[in-house]
């Protein structure tokens, strides 16, 4: 089921609003595709970048296009790790956070 448009909107103002939210939600992004749930991931940070950064802002500060980043992000997308980690670390720098995989035993 799609998300109503309400919602979203809902979640961009959280985004806006709350710095603890907005931390909350790049690291579920990030953590959802560590994980293998790479669609999540990218419907998480997709939804981060258009409520922070923009796709037209993201993509100067990365040096590509903003459709070809909107297309990365889309259903269908399949970003090159490249690509990935070049717009993860433009988020981290933006959100003025620092973010680090530890290992956890199962």
């Amino acid at each position: 089921m799609g998300l109503t448009r309400d919602f979203k909107k809902t979640v961009q103002a959280r985004v806006q609003a709350d710095r603890c939210f907005r931390e909350a939600l790049l690291r579920e992004g990030i953590d959802a595709l560590l994980s293998g749930d790479v669609d999540t991931g990218k419907t998480v940070l997709r939804d981060y970048i258009k409520a922070t950064v923009g796709f037209e802002k993201l993509g100067a500060a990365t040096g590509s296009s903003p459709k070809s980043l909107i297309r990365m992000f889309g259903p269908t997308g399949n970003p090159q790790a490249r690509n990935l980690f070049s717009v993860i670390r433009h988020l981290q720098r933006h959100a003025r956070v620092s973010l680090h995989v530890t290992a956890q035993p199962r």
